[in-house]
C-alpha cells in the first residue's frame, strides 16, 4: 500500500485511541514510529512490531534471512533488544512444503543470530509464498530512540547503501548480474544490530534515529525531519549505491513502489531537479535498508570513528536545518 493511500486508512483509527486513556503508549497511533512501544515500568519498555511481504529474490533461505533482518530492523531503529518473534506465513497450498521450510529456517537462523526466539507463528493459505514476522523487544523507556528529536545543525548518518528495489528488479526481470545480485542479498539480509548498539552507547550525541525501508530515503526522511519539525538538506552525490545501481537505473529497470513514493514525497522536495539516477535512488523502496541517524555535529568525528573501528558501514549524508518541517532540500 502507498504512503498516502496508508495514511487515510489509519486517519479514523486515531481517534478510537486518545492518548490519555492509555498513558502506557509512548509511540502508537498518535505518535507513529518503527514500532510500538508501551511502557511496563519505570524500568521497562515493550516494544512490538510486524512486516512481511513477497519473495524479493529467488532462493527460499535468503528470502526467510532478508524478511527476517527487515523486520528486526524497526526494533534497531528504536534502540531495542529484540525479545522473541512469531512467523507470519502465506503459502500456496499446492507448492512443495520444503520450499517454506527452507524460508522459515533462513528467517529462524537471523533471529538467532539477533540473540532472540522464534515462539510461533500463523500460517494462511495465498497465491504466492508471503513470509515476514511479528517481533518484540525491550528498552528502558528514556534510552527509546524515536523519528522525531533531530536538532538544527545535526548531521545525518546513512548505514546501508541504496538501491535494494533496482536490484531486485533487475533480478525479476532476469537482467541483474550475479555479483550486483549477491552484493544486495549479503546487505539486505546483514542486521542492524551493531549499527543501533553504537547510535545507543554514543548517548545524547545521537537525537533521532530511523531505518529506510519501502517509502525509500526521501519518505524516511521526511518523516524524521516533519517529526523534529525541521528541513532536512542531502547531497545526491554522498548517497552511497549498491554495485549495479547506476546500470539498471538507466535501464529504467525500476519497482512500482518507486513512482508511487515519488508521486507523494515529491511534493515535499525541493532543490535541484530529480530526475534519472538522482530520482531513482531518492525514492527507490528498500528491503531491509540501513539506519539513518540525526547526530550532534560536535561528536559526529568520534562516532564515526567508532563505527570504522568496529568494521561497520557508515556515510554522512546530509543535515538537519530550519525550514518548514518535513521538507526535503537535495543539492
Amino acid at each position: 500500500m502507498g504512503p498516502e493511500a496508508l495514511a487515510q486508512v489509519l486517519r479514523p483509527l486515531q481517534d478510537m485511541f486518545p492518548p490519555a486513556d492509555h498513558p502506557a503508549v509512548m509511540h502508537g497511533l498518535e505518535h507513529p514510529d518503527d514500532a510500538a512501544v508501551y511502557r511496563l515500568d519505570d524500568d521497562r519498555a515493550i516494544l512490538l512490531t510486524a512486516d512481511f511481504f513477497p519473495a524479493v529474490v529467488d532462493d527460499p533461505y535468503w528470502f526467510g534471512a532478508i524478511a527476517a533482518a527487515n523486520a528486526l530492523s524497526d526494533l534497531y531503529a528504536m534502540g531495542a533488544r529484540p525479545l522473541f518473534a512469531i512467523n507470519l506465513v502465506g503459502f500456496p497450498d499446492d507448492m512443495n512444503s520444503t520450499i517454506l521450510a527452507e524460508i522459515l529456517k533462513g528467517g529462524a537462523e537471523k533471529i538467532r543470530e539477533a540473540g532472540a526466539v522464534v515462539a510461533g507463528g500463523h500460517t494462511t493459505i495465498d497465491k504466492e509464498p508471503k513470509y515476514g514476522l511479528a517481533v518484540a523487544g525491550l528498552i528502558e523507556p528514556d534510552r527509546v530512540l524515536s523519528k522525531g528529536g533531530a536538532r538544527k545543525g545535526d548531521l545525518l548518518f546513512l548505514t546501508k547503501p541504496l538501491g535494494t528495489g533496482l536490484v531486485t528488479t533487475a533480478h525479476k526481470r532476469q537482467e541483474v548480474e550475479e555479483e550486483d545480485l549477491f552484493s544486495a542479498v549479503e546487505s539486505m539480509a546483514r542486521l542492524n544490530r551493531k549499527a543501533s548498539e553504537l547510535f545507543l552507547d554514543a548517548g545524547d550525541a545521537v537525537h533521532a534515529l530511523t531505518d529506510i525501508t519501502g517509502f525509500g530515503l526521501a519518505g524516511h526522511a521526511h518523516e524524521m525531519a516533519e517529526q523534529s519539525g525541521l528541513a532536512f538538506a542531502m547531497e545526491v552525490r554522498a548517497l552511497p549505491l549498491l554495485p549495479g545501481v547506476t546500470r539498471y537505473s538507466r535501464e529504467m529497470l525500476v519497482p512500482g513502489g518507486l513512482n508511487r513514493n515519488a508521486d507523494y514525497y515529491g511534493s515535499f522536495v525541493d532543490g535541484i531537479k530529480l530526475e534519472g539516477l538522482s530520482r531513482h535512488i531518492v525514492y527507490d523502496p528498500q528491503t531491509s535498508g540501513g539506519l539513518l541517524a540525526a547526530v550532534d555535529p560536535g561528536e559526529a568525528e568520534a562516532l564515526l570513528a567508532r563505527f570504522k573501528e568496529t568494521d561497520e558501514p557508515c556515510w554522512v549524508v546530509g543535515s538537519a536545518l530550519e525550514g518548514p518541517a518535513g521538507r526535503l532540500v537535495f543539492r
